[in-house]
C-alpha cells in the first residue's frame, strides 16, 4: 500500500509505537506523545514531515519537495505524491521525523508508550 494514501500512511504510522492519529487542519495527522511528526493532505496525498536541518537543505531542492506552510520555520518539509523521493525514502523520512519528535519527549512519557530508550 502506498504510503502516499490516506490508509497506506495510517497503517505505516501506526506500527510505531506510541502513535495515535487525529483529523485535523483537513488533513490526517500522525501523533507521538501528542505532538505531530507526520501528516498526509486529504486533497492532494501530500506527505509533510519534520527533517533535520541539513536534510531539509537537500529535500527542498528537489523537485515535487518544498517548505510545509506553517511548518517550514522548524524544518518540516511537504512532499508530492510525484516528489524525486522513492517510496522506501520517504518511508524512512517519514521514521526520522518520529525519531526526532519522541526524542523531545520525557524519558517517563517514551517508557509509557513503549517507544525504546
Amino acid at each position: 500500500m502506498s504510503l502516499f494514501s490516506r490508509t497506506g500512511f495510517q497503517q505505516f504510522v501506526e506500527a510505531l509505537p506510541g502513535t495515535s492519529m487525529a483529523d485535523q487542519w483537513e488533513s490526517s495527522v500522525a501523533k507521538v506523545g501528542d505532538k505531530v511528526f507526520g501528516l498526509i493532505t486529504d486533497a492532494e496525498n501530500r506527505l509533510t514531515f519534520k527533517v533535520s536541518e541539513e536534510s531539509f537543505e537537500i529535500l527542498t531542492a528537489l523537485e515535487g519537495i518544498e517548505q510545509a506552510p506553517y511548518f517550514a520555520k522548524r524544518k518540516w518539509v511537504s512532499v508530492s505524491p510525484v516528489s524525486a523521493l522513492t517510496a522506501e525514502e520517504a518511508a524512512e523520512y517519514l521514521r526520522r521525523s518520529y525519531g526526532l519528535v519522541s526524542a523531545g519527549l520525557t524519558r517517563k512519557l517514551r517508557i509509557e508508550l513503549g517507544i525504546p530508550l
